[in-house]
Parts: structure tokens; C-alpha cells; sequence
């Protein structure tokens, strides 16, 4: 994308050395996201989203991209990937009737780890639309999306899975496929990417590539010997790590197999999940990585000028979790933060230094030079009998349904952010719904994922039927409407038992 086209509005900075071009970004945040509450003492807490918009505000961040509040997946968006029976089950179980729906609560692995709370269908709804919608953005000319309450990967088709309900990467994988011939997904959470790998585990189109923990830890998926099947052999990759891994030895092998990735996929665009339970000192995590090695993954798939989808993902010392996607949201603007940190409604938590980074711990590295050194090799070598730029010729589109989006440089700019309103937080101010006006975007198209990645058009009778994921025919894009938020940091503060509750992460292993 030219800079130069880009406009004003949501433009990031240029960057320092040869990435040193502007960036259009925008960036996905409900206001009540941070009510949600998966129950006393577990590890997922969806406060830390709130607590990462609080310091992206004080930073002064928020005015340098374009914020939208998502509008939420509809049942028949869910359902492009997941089962009818599973959105049903999420959509009608509630805590007081979850006990008379024993059976289905275990058909669906819904209980201890993925607990039924108030809201839960909703949260559901509001995470997946803001990936679907940033994907939508992505189609249509920004550079950069960003969703940190996204990036739930461990769900699959017909089950919750690791305290994710409903995989929001799929459907933002499926969306982007609609406009692009190849998507790579890169996952640096601590925990193996099983759902989305399980879902594009048979086709070349959606290239996964996972770096995690391996060996007697949840969800016990990601072998490197697990490369794809069929037409999707070698198009899934896995990275097996050991506790303690630092910024250096993460990075001898992050940039030279994605580099050799995006060599040869050649991906028209790139969701990177930044799940931020690979920091040292994470209460469920065993690695080692300081914000900056963590951020330097954000840094480099970013310097390929590819349209680029930030998602969360996991991430339970919150503290830290909130310095880190404040620190990548600035690296996706080309900002580099100060490291004291300013004062903000949450400022306790960042006690006693009160800074954005934490120096990380002199655990053992246990990942020898010569293991990395034979993880590399191996995986360089089966990217080597993968052919350059994969999957069906490129044809003529079926056309999208033409509706006009909005000149976003020249909206009112009343419907635009207003940063300042973030900089004096009242959280006892519910969201005033109707300073929000609807941004109608995109027309309505439905396609769904059936087992190892077929796909078929849902009765609208806009595209002829795909027999296989890798047809290069488009579908027009799904509906993803999005609203202005003028006012995104006048939100309910969570009950204070709710945010600070006594350390029960024994209770919660992801076993």
C-alpha cells in the first residue's frame, strides 16, 4: 500500500531503518469486555483487556489509529466454522440451568476449564466479531488490525477447549481467504495452536506455524513431526520448545523459519496470534521472554508490508499481560514507549517500579544450542519441499457484493475517536449507546468450514458450490459492521472481588 494514499486518519508513524513507512491501523475494543468473568480464582481474566485499553489511552495511542467498537458475530457467522449444535448449547446455557444439561456440558467439554458464566454467549459473540471485523478491515485497505480480546485458539468445531469457547482466527482466517489467495497464521502463546492447525490441517491455503511448549504440557498437540495432511502436508509447522527459552534463542529460530516461510508462501496476509503467557514470570507459563523478545515477533512480521491481524490470546499474570500488547500496539504504530509508565486507573498494578517492562528471571534456559540448532534444520528442510507460492492458479473473482464503504479520512469527525475523553476515565459511567453511530459497511455472505477445511456457500446462491477450500473463487465478504466509539473508556469497573482475587492457579493447569 502507497503511504501516501493512506490520509491522515489512523496512519501510524514511520518507523526507524528500511520499515520506516507509515501504517494504516485500526483497532477493535468493547467497552464491557471487561465484565466478563469466568468465575473466582481462574486464571483467565478478561479485566486485562480493559486494563490494556486504560494504558493504550494513557499513552496516547488510541488517537493514532481508528477504534471501533465490533459489532458481534451473529449465530450463523459462528457457525461458518463451528457446529449448529455447539452455537446452540454456548447461545442458550446459562450458570442456573448448566445442571440440567449435564450431558451436553460434557459433549462439549464445557465445565472446570471452559466454566459456564453470565454472559457467556455474548462474550463470545463480542470477541469473534472484533477478529471477523479487523479481517474485514484488512480486505479493504488497512494495514494493521488489532483485536486483544481475540486470539481463543484452542477451540474446535464442536467443543470448547483451554478456556476458549469459539475460535475467533478461524473465522478471521476464513474471512481473509475471501480476498486472498494464502494466509499464514504464526502463534508465539506458550500453549500449541491445536484449534486452528486442526481446522486448515488439510489444505494449502491457511499455513499454520506454532511455537510453544512440548512435553507434558496442555494441550500436548504440536509434535514437529505433525506437518499437515494430504493436500495441507508440510503447510502446518510446529516448533516444540523447552522451558526457560530466552529472547535470543526464541528469535534464532523465529526469524529465520518465518523469514524461509514467507519466502516461500508468499501469504497475502498474516494473523499472529501474541499470546502473552510466553512472558517470563507467567502464572501459567514456564518461558522466559522479556516484552521487547516477545514484541520483536510483532516487529518482524510487520516489517513485510503485509496486511497484518494482532490478536491476544493467552496471557495470566494480567500486569504483564496489559504492559505487553500496550508495548505491541505501539510497535504496530512505530512507536517506541516510554518506559515509565503513566499514571492511569490501574496504576497499583504496576507497583513498586511502575514501569512498562520487567526485567525477566534467571531461570535455566534448558533449550540447548544444539536442540535449537536441530529444530531449525529439520523445519528449514521441510519448507524446502514445499512448492513457491502454493495452491490453485488465480482467476478471475467472483465479484463482492458492491457496497460502498465510507471515506473514513473524511468522516464527521465527530464519529471519530475522541482521545482526550481517555484521558480522564470515569469507570462508574455506563457506555452511552447512543453517542455511537452504526458504520454500515459490507454486504452479507455466509461460508462455512466442514472438516479439514471444505468449504461451501450457505444457501444465498451468491458463489457456486467449492468442493474444497483451495478454490480460488471469492465470496463476497460477510457483514461486519462496525460502530464509531466515541467515548471507548467510559466503561463499568469490574467488582473489585472480581480483580483481584486470591491466587488459585492450581485449580487450572490447562491439563
Amino acid at each position: 500500500m502507497d503511504p501516501s494514499s493512506a490520509g491522515s486518519g489512523g496512519n501510524s508513524l514511520p518507523s526507524v531503518g528500511p520499515d520506516g513507512q507509515k501504517r494504516r491501523v485500526c483497532y477493535f475494543y468493547d467497552p464491557d469486555v471487561g465484565n466478563y468473568y469466568y468465575g473466582q480464582g481462574h486464571p483467565m481474566k478478561p479485566h486485562r483487556i480493559r486494563m490494556t485499553h486504560s494504558l493504550l489511552a494513557h499513552y496516547g495511542l488510541l488517537n493514532q489509529m481508528q477504534v471501533y467498537r465490533p459489532n458481534p458475530a451473529r449465530d450463523r457467522d459462528l457457525c461458518r466454522f463451528h457446529s449448529d449444535d455447539y452455537i446452540n448449547f454456548l447461545r442458550s446455557v446459562t450458570p442456573e440451568t448448566q445442571q440440567d444439561q449435564i450431558r451436553l456440558l460434557k459433549r462439549f467439554n464445557v465445565g472446570e476449564d471452559c466454566p459456564v458464566f453470565d454472559g457467556l454467549y455474548s462474550f463470545c459473540q463480542t470477541y469473534a466479531g472484533a477478529s471477523v471485523g479487523g479481517a474485514v478491515k484488512l480486505n479493504h485497505g488497512h494495514d494493521i488490525a488489532i483485536n486483544w480480546s481475540g486470539g481463543l485458539h484452542h477451540a474446535k468445531k464442536c467443543e470448547a477447549s483451554g478456556f476458549c469457547y469459539v475460535n475467533d482466527i478461524v473465522l478471521a482466517i476464513l474471512e481473509l481467504l475471501k480476498h486472498h489467495e494464502r494466509v499464514l497464521y504464526v502463534d508465539i502463546d506458550i500453549h500449541h495452536g491445536d484449534g486452528v492447525e486442526e481446522a486448515f490441517y488439510t489444505t494449502d491455503r491457511a499455513m499454520t506455524v506454532s511455537f510453544h511448549k512440548f512435553g507434558d504440557y496442555f494441550p500436548g498437540t504440536g509434535d514437529i513431526r505433525d506437518i499437515g495432511h494430504t493436500k495441507g502436508e508440510y503447510y502446518s509447522m510446529n516448533v516444540p520448545l523447552d522451558d526457560g527459552i530466552d529472547d535470543e534463542s526464541y528469535q534464532s529460530l523465529f526469524k529465520p523459519i518465518v523469514g524461509k516461510v514467507m519466502e516461500v508462501f508468499r501469504p497475502g496476509a498474516v494473523v499472529l496470534q501474541c499470546g502473552a503467557d510466553s512472558l517470563s514470570g507467567d502464572r501459567l507459563g514456564c518461558f522466559n521472554l522479556s516484552i521487547r523478545g516477545h514484541a520483536d515477533c510483532v516487529r518482524y512480521m510487520r516489517s513485510f508490508n503485509v496486511p497484518l491481524l494482532l490478536l491476544g490470546g493467552g496471557g495470566y499474570t494480567i500486569r504483564n499481560v496489559a504492559r505487553c500488547w500496550c508495548y505491541e500496539t505501539g510497535v504496530a504504530l512505530g512507536q517506541e514507549l516510554e518506559d515509565k509508565m503513566p499514571v492511569n486507573e490501574y496504576y497499583e498494578y504496576f507497583g513498586p517500579d511502575y514501569t512498562l517492562h520487567v526485567a525477566p528471571s534467571n531461570m535455566e534456559n534448558k533449550n540447548t544450542r544444539h536442540q535449537l540448532d536441530d529444530i531449525r534444520s529439520k523445519l528449514l528442510d521441510n519448507l524446502s519441499k514445499l512448492q513457491h507460492a502454493p495452491s490453485v492458479q488465480f482467476q478471475e473473482r467472483v465479484p463482492d457484493t458492491e457496497v460502498p464503504e465510507p471515506d473514513e479520512d473524511q468522516d464527521d469527525p465527530d464519529e471519530r475517536h475522541d482521545p482526550d475523553s481517555d484521558m480522564e476515565v470515569d469507570d462508574h459511567k455506563a457506555v452511552d449507546e447512543s453517542a455511537r453511530r452504526v458504520k454500515r459497511e459490507f454486504g452479507e455472505n455466509e461460508t462455512k468450514v466442514q472438516d479439514g477445511g471444505r468449504v461451501a456457500s450457505d444457501h444465498r446462491g451468491l458463489e457456486p458450490m467449492a468442493e474444497d477450500i483451495g478454490s480460488s473463487k471469492q465470496a463476497p465478504q460477510v457483514d461486519a459492521s462496525v460502530m464509531a466509539v466515541d467515548e471507548p473508556s467510559n466503561v463499568k469497573n469490574e467488582p473489585e472481588s472480581s480483580t483481584k482475587l486470591q491466587d488459585q492457579a492450581a485449580a487450572y493447569h490447562k491439563p
